[in-house]
């Protein structure tokens, strides 16, 4: 169980609406649907009276809606308490940001920027998009580093956010070599589809291979065999050998030039997405204004 299935929940018993709640959360509404289902089979019992409209709340709803308020500020208070116990120094600076971007883009981002700006003291907060966004639309972070496409967009705009734009991202498609070729190749056959890597659905790359795929030169001929919603772990079954993923470049540029992966179709099979950067300008603490005003004086805003 997640605590922001918990969250999910407490919104919906407060707006009574799937769409609103949903925008609310930063979800598509099918996805939201699907996190109210999972707490719903981890509890075993059903929360909302689907036979009515507006939706209300089931028995087990209004006894979960009582308990829920305050089982998550105890866990709020207990993890502020937590990280009381390990002050960070001060002026340190927090950045919200994808795990695939900490892995493959913050460090050589920060080390470029150190060398202009000077030393920085950071703390990554390394999580899915979703998640990322929240932790900053809520204050956790001073920082938001993620990815951009105007068919699946981060959506931010509240005037006190400032964007910039660092640089662009390509997710394509990605197979082992064999015999110095590829070992799959897409779009694959009828007869024999070719063994798939994907995203969990709650993954942002879901989101941008499912358009891939949709949008592609031509059908692909595929076979699901594993899900995961880190890049980082289809990477590591790709090099397995255990089928094809839609990868980064940059977190398998080492791959690539080791000869170890190789791209799995051309570059119709690839699409580009932006590097986002945001910050809170209206509440920026003096260190975080002051490298606000260096990176927008060397980065195009969005």
């Amino acid at each position: 169980m997640e605590t922001r299935w918990l969250e999910d929940f407490l919104v919906l018993a407060d707006t009574g609406s799937f769409t609103r709640s949903a925008e609310l959360r930063h979800l598509t509404q099918p996805a939201f649907s699907r996190r109210i289902r999972a707490l719903e089979s981890w509890l075993g019992a059903d929360l909302i009276d689907r036979t009515t409209y507006p939706t209300k709340l089931t028995a087990a709803g209004k006894l979960l809606q009582e308990q829920a308020v305050p089982l998550l500020a105890q866990l709020n208070t207990t993890r502020t308490m937590l990280r009381g116990l390990q002050p960070l120094p001060q002026g340190t600076l927090e950045f919200a940001v994808p795990h695939t971007l900490s892995f493959s883009y913050f460090p050589k981002w920060l080390t470029a920027v150190e060398e202009g700006f000077g030393e920085l003291s950071c703390r990554l907060q390394a999580s899915n998009v979703h998640d990322a966004v929240l932790a900053f639309v809520e204050g956790g972070s001073d920082f938001l580093m993620c990815y951009h496409h105007p068919k699946r967009p981060v959506e931010l705009h509240d005037a006190r956010y400032g964007g910039l734009r660092l640089g662009v991202e390509r997710l394509r498609p990605y197979s082992i070599m064999a015999d110095g070729a590829p070992r799959y190749v897409l779009p694959g056959s009828p007869e024999a589809p070719l063994p798939f890597l994907g995203y969990a659905s709650n993954a942002y790359f879901r989101l941008m291979s499912d358009l891939l795929l949709v949008s592609g030169p031509q059908p692909a001929h595929l076979s699901l065999r594993y899900e995961t919603d880190m890049a980082e772990g289809l990477k590591q079954m790709a090099l397995a050998g255990h089928g094809l993923a839609f990868l980064p470049e940059s977190s398998v540029a080492a791959e690539c030039r080791a000869g170890l992966l190789a791209a799995a179709g051309g570059g119709e099979w690839s699409v580009e997405m932006e590097i986002q950067l945001y910050c809170d300008l209206r509440h920026a603490k003096p260190e975080q204004a002051a490298l606000w005003a260096y990176l927008a004086e060397r980065y195009p805003a969005v």
